[in-house]
């Protein structure tokens, strides 16, 4: 089976290992996913406010690609990505004059056929109902499911999951054989685009993340979205600066949890590029 693969910038640079993962694990389950070809950055994250057409543009790009390459789905595992993309189609389909402007500007023709998945809604809709015979070493580990702000929201566009109390990364955590953690931080913003303008400031907003999955007894945090990865893990000097104390728990993406508990390697898994140590 093919489906399409938009893997934004994040995930072709400071992010390769979410992309690494993303692959093996399609792979173990056989699964091709097929890179969209001459794909543009989405425009995440601030595009939308500075050019409402450009904003527009950019994501009607990659549809309109994947649409000529004869994709009929499309995986996007970036949260930032997938917001712009399907936050794009309902706009466009909403209002056709603005459609019409867009498309012009493009060159390419655009229909609005293809239906844009992020990670969770592949892993739910491909993976998961063949995962419980694939589970060979049950990541048993106590984790905090990290949302973030952009996997669940706007909801009325998205339609995915619940906004304040998402259960999906958890659902998924619990079929790989972890058990999820209650607690109050897995919607909260880690500080996102502000890692390097504002370092302080995403120490402080990661740090009350870090901090409460850590009073809660969680052995690893796991996110959905390169962003807010970057910032619990490649951050955690100034985490730890705000906190005042040094903590070393790692932070993993859903693929890469989900290729342990099926037993794929640890550097097919880009488990070597994090900057906190991955000792679970």
């Amino acid at each position: 089976m093919t489906l399409g693969f938009y893997p934004g910038c994040s995930l072709k640079g400071s992010s390769r290992e979410y992309a690494e993962s993303v692959l093996a694990l399609a792979k173990a389950f056989d699964i091709n996913l097929e890179e969209i070809n001459d794909w543009n950055c989405c425009g995440a994250t601030a595009a939308h406010n500075m050019n409402k057409e450009l904003s527009l543009a950019l994501p009607t790009r990659i549809l309109s690609l994947a649409e000529k390459q004869g994709l009929k789905e499309i995986v996007v595992p970036c949260a930032a990505c997938y917001s712009r993309l399907t936050v794009t189609k309902h706009e466009l389909a909403e209002d056709s004059a603005l459609c019409s402007a867009v498309t012009e500007s493009n060159g390419l023709e655009y229909t609005g056929s293809v239906s844009v998945l992020n990670v969770v809604q592949f892993l739910d809709k491909y993976i998961t109902p063949n995962l419980e015979g694939k589970v060979v070493k049950p990541f048993d580990h106590k984790v905090a499911c990290y949302y973030g702000c952009l996997l669940v929201r706007p909801h009325e566009i998205l339609k995915f999951d619940r906004e304040e109390d998402p259960q999906s990364l958890d659902t998924l955590m619990l079929k790989s054989g972890a058990t999820p953690i209650d607690w109050a931080f897995k919607t909260e913003c880690c500080g996102a685009g502000l890692s390097v303008s504002r370092t302080s400031s995403v120490g402080r907003l990661s740090g009350k993340i870090i901090g409460d999955a850590k009073d809660r007894g969680a052995e690893t945090v796991i996110v959905a979205c390169p962003m807010c990865h970057s910032n619990l893990d490649m951050r955690r000097d100034a985490i730890n600066s705000y906190l005042g104390e040094k903590i070393d728990i790692p932070v993993l993406y859903i693929t890469q949890a989900i290729g342990l508990a099926i037993g794929l390697d640890r550097k097919e898994l880009g488990l070597q590029r994090h900057f906190v140590k991955v000792t679970v």
